[in-house]
């Protein structure tokens, strides 16, 4: 169900080569005659739509960042000029009505420390809540060798982004990482405060994680011919951790039908039509099964989560291309939106 595109939300190593021959010579030795030295293979050359897709990321990646770098040296400009109109504000004011300022600010300030810690505590109730009676929900990620280090950091941000969200839910599940380790861990624990997380974190599967509970076990994946009506509290609902830019299709279903589990796709289509495909982001997925926990309700659920560009239909007079995960949005006069009428 999960993967696609990057706001998300999908998630390059080497290989060592042993050259005996260099060793030998480091080590003050002569290599025998019979002895050929190694060499490591030629790269595989990409084909031209390989070449064009790694150019178009590579591309996005570039005005990505651009766009990040923009935003912080704005913010910091916004924060110097508040800083300079309140030095400026106080020197023009007489002495007593500068202590009042002072102290107002000083009071404003308390209170907002002191709302953060009344949010913060009620966050760590609702999730400690949800741990022991929450919807279970996981996200395999035992896909992390299939992407690349820029693709696993996109599922890094969205699985901070799903974190954030169930915390502000007023009924959160109880979220699993599964296949916990190697460079995805490594990325996962440079975010702030991960150690911290009320979630649940396991270098195991989720078939070792929930040993004996194998007819719980739900994949959710956009292959899937069952759909899913309601979520089963007595089931554990598994979300695919992939980001890959749709170059392994089909992958979860496989996958889960090769381990005998079952496996279900959300009933997008039963309430409006895709401009493309099915396949959503994680923290898209993520959302979307929150939203019908605090709703009951899939197609509010569905219009709140799906982005505009993902749920209309091309207009026949535009060029029909559909734009990669945070890019600026269509215009209106290019898309519009189609929903499914009820029956």
């Amino acid at each position: 169900m999960a993967g696609g595109d990057d706001g998300g939300g999908k998630i390059d190593g080497g290989t060592a080569i042993e050259n005996t021959a260099v060793e030998g010579i480091g080590n003050g030795k002569s290599p025998s005659p019979m002895e050929e030295p190694t060499h490591p293979p030629a790269p595989a050359a990409l084909s031209k739509s390989a070449q064009k897709k790694l150019l178009k990321q590579q591309r996005y990646e570039a005005k990505k960042a651009e766009k990040k770098a923009q935003a912080k040296e704005q913010k910091k400009k916004e924060v110097e000029r508040k800083r300079k109109e309140w030095e400026e504000a106080l020197a023009a004011v007489p002495e007593e009505e500068r202590l009042k300022l002072l102290e107002s600010r000083k009071a404003l300030r308390k209170e907002r420390m002191e709302q953060r810690s009344e949010e913060k505590n009620a966050k760590f109730e609702r999730l400690s809540r949800a741990r022991e009676q929450g919807q279970k929900i996981v996200i395999d990620l035992e896909f992390s060798d299939l992407m690349t280090t820029s693709e696993i950091h996109s599922l890094v941000q969205q699985i901070m982004y799903c974190y954030a969200v169930n915390g502000k839910c007023e009924t959160p599940g109880h979220l699993w990482l599964t296949g916990c380790q190697g460079e995805m861990e490594t990325q996962l624990r440079t975010l702030p405060g991960f150690d911290k997380w009320i979630i649940e974190k396991e270098a195991r599967s989720y078939i070792e994680a929930f040993e004996g509970q194998k007819e719980n076990l739900v994949y959710l994946t956009a292959d899937a011919e069952t759909v899913l009506d309601e979520l089963d509290a007595s089931k554990v609902y598994i979300v695919g951790g992939l980001v890959d830019r749709n170059r392994f299709k089909g992958i979860t279903l496989k996958k889960a039908e090769e381990q005998g589990i079952q496996t279900a796709k959300l009933p997008i289509g039963n309430f409006l039509k895709m401009s493309s495909s099915q396949v959503l982001t994680v923290n898209q997925v993520m959302e979307i099964l929150l939203k019908y926990l605090e709703t009951r309700d899939w197609k509010e659920a569905f219009f709140q989560v799906i982005p505009q560009r993902k749920r209309c239909e091309a207009d026949p007079a535009g060029d029909g291309e559909i734009e990669e995960e945070g890019d600026e949005q269509p215009s209106e006069s290019k898309r519009k939106c189609t929903e499914v009428p009820s029956s």
